[in-house]
């Protein structure tokens, strides 16, 4: 499913401002200086629709793009990301809590993970809060292509282990480089056939049901 047009739309503070939910939603959020633009602008084809910037922390407002005229694919503010204040940590969270409850129309929420890192505490929790909150959502992990073949699968099964001590069964995730474009057509094809339930009015299952 090639992206042939990709336009920004609006930011906002204001989940109450989002653009009307008549289209299938996408959000994507992780801890600041994950790669989410660089994600978002291979996914989509486009070198500049999503700003890079080297100071982490950079996205502070909800950034809704429109996807072929079908779809939103949505840009939240990062979490944890130690030198923004306690105050602007509180609005972020409500601002992102606000969305993550508020859209009838989001259907998927893509939590990116640096893939170098070992799992981290406050990722594993904010998923696990997504499955209280019975909110569908698949793990994309970034930066593979600093990795080799031996190291991202030991990083993989060290992550499965860590989500297996919550979860019944590990969350869908997706392996991906900005670099080299990997996961791009996997992500795109996961997206095709829940735009396709969406115009048939089918709600999109949770996929996932943490342990008691």
């Amino acid at each position: 499913m090639p992206v042939k047009q990709a336009e920004f739309i609006v930011s906002n503070s204001d989940p109450a401002l989002c653009p009307a939910p008549d289209r299938p939603e996408y959000a994507f959020i992780g801890r600041s200086n994950v790669g989410k633009s660089s994600l978002i602008n291979m996914l989509t084809g486009r070198h500049s629709l999503a700003k890079i910037s080297g100071k982490p922390g950079k996205t502070q407002l909800i950034n809704h793009f429109i996807i072929d005229n079908e779809w939103y694919l949505v840009d939240l503010p990062g979490y944890g990301y130690a030198q923004v204040s306690k105050s602007e940590r509180e609005k972020f969270a409500g601002l992102i809590n606000g969305y993550l409850t508020g859209r009838p129309n989001l259907l998927c929420i893509f939590v990116l993970v640096d893939a170098r890192i070992p799992p981290q505490k406050i990722d594993l929790d904010f998923m696990t809060n997504l499955g209280d909150r019975e909110l569908p959502f698949v793990i994309v992990f970034t930066k593979t292509e600093k990795l080799g073949a031996t190291k991202l699968q030991a990083m993989l099964d060290t992550y499965r282990a860590a989500l297996l001590e919550t979860w019944a069964e590990v969350p869908q995730w997706f392996i991906t480089s900005a670099v080299t474009a990997t996961g791009r057509e996997e992500i795109l094809d996961f997206i095709r056939p829940l735009n396709d339930e969406f115009k048939s009015n089918e709600r999109v299952p949770v996929r996932k049901l943490k342990k008691e």
